[in-house]
């Protein structure tokens, strides 16, 4: 089985989300979720319109999700790194607008003897979430 594991915000559920998670699950046979902490996205002074237990609901709820779990408040790198390491997905998948330094997130999966292929997922029609 080739598990993907791809993560976001997912604030407001819009079809760019959609197009990204199910572009996510063509990479494999699995595709699990790690949703944004409550925490970190105050930390990184980010609209909070769903608690993190309620984006998750609404990510389980789309049917080519396999997993969802909510991500560590410590945020960055590391803790993606935790959560990669718990999952051990195949590949990890990106969406275009996710700054997330490659460098340090291979470092991270280095230092935990953890190798993953990593794709970056395209726009769809300029969807964005918005305040």
């Amino acid at each position: 089985m080739r598990k993907v594991l791809a993560g976001g915000r997912f604030n407001v559920i819009h079809p760019g989300h959609v197009y990204f998670l199910r572009q996510a699950r063509s990479l494999g046979d699995f595709l699990g979720v790690v949703i944004a902490n409550d925490k970190t996205m105050r930390k990184r002074n980010k609209t909070l319109v769903f608690p993190a237990k309620e984006r998750k609901k609404m990510v389980e709820a789309i049917r080519f999700v396999d997993k969802a779990v909510i991500g560590y408040p410590i945020g960055g790198e590391s803790g993606y790194a935790r959560v990669v390491e718990e999952e051990r997905p195949a590949v990890i998948a990106l969406g275009y607008d996710q700054k997330i330094n490659l460098k340090k997130l291979k470092d991270a999966l280095a230092s935990r003897g953890l190798t993953c292929a990593i794709a970056r997922i395209g726009n769809y029609k300029g969807y964005r979430t918005r305040k």
